[in-house]
């Protein structure tokens, strides 16, 4: 029997039109500074039944994250503003307003604004649930830039346990030095 034929006891609607939808105005969601950019939660794994995480990053000059893998997890960039070298295993190219990626899980990336303005970045994960390191930011304080981390930062004991559990492994670049 489809939705349309099922047969309903009156005191309710049919399922399709129960509100489901999960919407997040422009400038909200849950926001925290990591690794000197801003992130800001949009889609969730609890908010999309685990099937995706969407995320909007604000990247300034010299921002993005350290190479990373995740194992369990595709990610998708789409660049809204400005410019980004994308590191995709051993290599990098650049990838502009407009652009598109779509990093496999297993892939060494990382992307990186080398550019003198900010870019804004729209990201993708899937499944969800990698979003979730994120919560280990720090909070964002008006006025003032978020702070640049090091590699340290990284071997945090919370974030080596969210990295073990959700599959995600730290690989850095070679230190050009």
């Amino acid at each position: 029997m489809s939705l349309t034929e099922e047969k309903f006891d009156g005191t309710r609607g049919p399922p399709y039109l129960t509100s489901r939808a999960h919407h997040v105005r422009a400038g909200e969601g849950p926001t925290t500074w990591f690794a000197g950019d801003t992130y800001t939660i949009k889609a969730s794994r609890e908010s999309t039944n685990g099937t995706f995480a969407l995320v909007e990053a604000t990247v300034p000059p010299g921002g993005g994250p350290i190479a990373h893998v995740h194992t369990r997890t595709d990610e998708a960039f789409f660049i809204l503003s400005g410019e980004v070298e994308i590191l995709d295993g051993a290599r990098t190219f650049v990838a502009g307003t407009g652009d598109f990626v779509f990093i496999p899980r297993g892939t060494r990336h990382r992307f990186k604004n080398t550019g003198v303005h900010g870019a804004r970045i729209l990201f993708m994960f899937t499944p969800g649930g990698d979003e979730g390191v994120f919560s280990f930011g720090d909070e964002p304080q008006p006025g003032h830039p978020p702070p640049i981390w090091g590699t340290e930062r990284f071997e945090s004991p919370e974030i080596v346990r969210f990295n073990e559990e959700f599959g995600i492994e730290i690989i850095p670049e070679e230190d050009p030095s």
